[in-house]
């Protein structure tokens, strides 16, 4: 696996890669990299030739609270991970390159940046959007690769490429999870033991809105309300949000009648936490997806 450093460099190799008329997929991570990071790898590697991977971490979307100076950085163990997953190259970018001084652009998507994460980590996405596409402009990948746990920083991002006629098509892929039903996050690192057994309920709380959906619940607050029921037997958790909405706005539905999410943010220890259940319609079927 090459590392490519430089601004300059990285360009170089996606404007070769084009010319010879090549699928460049493309996997934008922040490092910290776990088995859903590597999924994404792989379903890149089953489409796209060559494939190219970067880890940045983005200061622009952490708040001044938020936990910047303490998030993971095992690269030592990152560049092993995608070297052993036949990744092409590494770009691993300076903070300074990416914004350097006098930086003074930034992207932002209205509407879909103002609820939920964007609310609670106010200007949380204008980061996101800047850097995903100043990546995109670099790297120019034909396929970007996201996971499905991000469900909302997904669909920012299918906006701007949308809104900006990007020539970048977006993967959604599924959430990986842990055997205990735990959606693999980097955040998860921050965990004791008995918090990580803690964390749990949110894919339990999850789980008992799938049941009622099942039964044939469809409205909102009863499903809320079994959520919230799970998540209050749970003393280590204290709850940020839970809602229902709509998969193409993120705005509230009083009852699922089309393609929805019900996501939650809770806080287990140190660690935020957010999980998701796709909701949509197949013909006339309800189904679901953790």
């Amino acid at each position: 696996m090459e590392t490519i450093r430089t601004i300059a460099w990285m360009k170089e190799k996606a404007r070769e890669a084009r010319l010879e008329q090549r699928d460049i997929g493309f996997v934008p991570t922040m490092g910290a990299l776990h088995a859903g990071h590597l999924a994404l790898v792989e379903r890149a590697r089953r489409q796209c030739s060559p494939v190219y991977a970067s880890i940045f971490l983005n200061p622009t979307q952490f708040g001044t609270n938020e936990d910047l100076s303490e998030y993971p950085r095992p690269l030592e163990a990152d560049m092993e991970k995608l070297t052993a997953a036949n990744v092409d190259a590494l770009f691993l970018p300076q903070a300074a390159d990416v914004y350097p001084p006098g930086f003074s652009t930034y992207v932002q998507v209205d509407g879909l940046s103002d609820r939920l994460e964007g609310k609670t980590r106010s200007g949380h996405f204008r980061g996101v959007a800047t850097v995903v596409l100043k990546l995109f402009e670099i790297v120019q990948p034909h396929y970007a690769y996201f996971g499905r746990k991000d469900a909302q920083q997904v669909r920012i991002v299918q906006q701007m490429v949308r809104d900006l006629n990007l020539d970048t098509e977006i993967v959604v892929c599924p959430i990986v999870r842990e055997p205990d039903g735990l959606a693999m996050s980097s955040r998860n690192a921050y965990l004791s033991d008995e918090e990580r057994k803690a964390a749990t309920v949110l894919s339990r709380a999850l789980r008992a809105a799938e049941t009622e959906l099942a039964a044939g619940v469809r409205d909102s607050l009863e499903l809320q309300r079994a959520m919230h029921k799970v998540l209050a037997a749970e003393p280590s958790a204290r709850v940020d949000y839970v809602e229902i909405v709509n998969a193409e706005t993120f705005e509230p539905v009083v009852r699922v009648s089309r393609r929805s999410y019900a996501v939650l943010a809770v806080h287990v220890g140190k660690a935020r936490l957010i999980d998701n259940l796709l909701i949509e319609h197949v013909g006339d079927e309800l189904k679901t997806e953790l």
